[in-house]
């Protein structure tokens, strides 16, 4: 196979690079761009500099001082285990190139290719939601995944029926019955009690839990656009799920329960409240995120609310890259013992190894 360098071509149009940490042209393309989303907000990048110690850039052809008009967000990733690499965007779901619909994109693939060869990258990707590629772009597909939406337009009557009979409709109702107390916010006692939630959940996929820090730094950077709704029964913390909200689009992110109390339909009952309670304050969408195409129990979850689906497909250069990820599966080895680490040593790990997934 032939090497990257031999490909790389350098972009027709000079192009520029931006921090949008401390250019305010950037939070005023996301503001009004119609691809713009959650992922876009500098309160997401800064959250991800300041938990993992990445390096936010924006790719434009924007010359200084004008007007933002494009650009594409990335962050560089140095890491010692896993390889440098450029990635748009790390731990989102998706980020859309914020281009103009006339645009070109060549100059920007003919960029990643040819400072993916400069910087010695392990590889250049992007997480597009509904972008397609240039013909000359050199990327090629390196992982797939359904991504599901829900429609927020109907009444919120019609949203319920839409809700799976007795998966839903009927486990809402018994979590109704069983009055369990709610509550929504991102006060200590909240996050603290999310958290604990995190941990049992992570431990039951065992799966290393993101870094306490993490979603300190969301709630710092995204307020008020982040909420966690938290269901407790008797006192006890059994259900919560974190959403984020950009314009009439809000997104659900993070969910975790103890199982111990699933029969109370904690789950459910605070997926309808997201789902009416975000209708309610005028949103359009609810933005369900991505699940693995071998996940049919997440994927039937999500059918069940009344979602969409359709494929996305993340996009990496070089192609010889394809199919390796940052990290690849855990071992089964090392994933049971992710499920028995007591809870600080759990926690602590998450915090020295996150940063070297993303």
């Amino acid at each position: 196979m032939d090497s990257p360098q031999r490909h790389a071509k350098a972009p027709s149009m000079q192009l520029y690079t931006i921090d949008p940490l401390l250019d305010s042209r950037w939070e005023d393309l996301v503001s009004t761009h119609r691809w713009a989303s959650v992922f876009h907000q500098p309160g997401w990048l800064k959250a991800l500099a300041k938990t993992y110690g990445y390096r936010p850039l924006i790719l434009t052809r924007t010359p200084p001082l004008e007007r933002l008009t494009d650009g594409v967000p990335f962050c560089d990733i140095r890491s010692s285990i896993t390889g440098c690499r450029l990635v748009s965007l790390p731990f989102a779901d998706h980020a859309e190139p914020l281009l103009r619909e006339m645009d070109d994109a060549s100059d920007f693939t003919a960029w990643m290719r040819t400072e993916c060869v400069r910087q010695k990258w392990k590889y250049v990707e992007l997480r597009p939601l509904s972008w397609k590629l240039p013909l000359d772009s050199g990327m090629a597909t390196s992982e797939v995944f359904w991504f599901h939406s829900l429609d927020l337009t109907p009444p919120v009557e019609q949203l319920f029926r839409g809700l799976h009979k007795s998966c839903l409709q009927r486990r809402i109702r018994r979590a109704e019955r069983e009055q369990l107390f709610y509550e929504k916010g991102c006060s200590k006692n909240i996050i603290d009690d999310f958290y604990r939630l995190l941990l049992i959940t992570r431990r039951r996929h065992q799966l290393l839990p993101q870094p306490r820090a993490w979603f300190r730094n969301l709630i710092e950077y995204m307020s008020p656009d982040v909420e966690i709704r938290m269901a407790r029964k008797e006192g006890n913390p059994i259900a919560a799920i974190l959403s984020l909200r950009h314009r009439s689009t809000v997104v659900y992110k993070y969910g975790c329960s103890d199982e111990r109390f699933h029969h109370l339909a904690g789950m459910p009952f605070l997926f309808w409240k997201l789902i009416e309670e975000s209708r309610t304050a005028g949103a359009e969408q609810l933005d369900l995120g991505r699940t693995s195409l071998d996940n049919r129990g997440l994927i039937e979850f999500k059918d069940r609310l009344g979602a969409e689906r359709r494929q996305i497909s993340y996009l990496r250069y070089p192609q010889a890259m394809v199919g390796t990820g940052a990290v690849g599966s855990y071992l089964p080895a090392t994933r049971r013992l992710f499920s028995i680490l007591p809870d600080a040593l759990s926690s602590r790990a998450g915090q020295l190894l996150y940063r070297h997934i993303g």
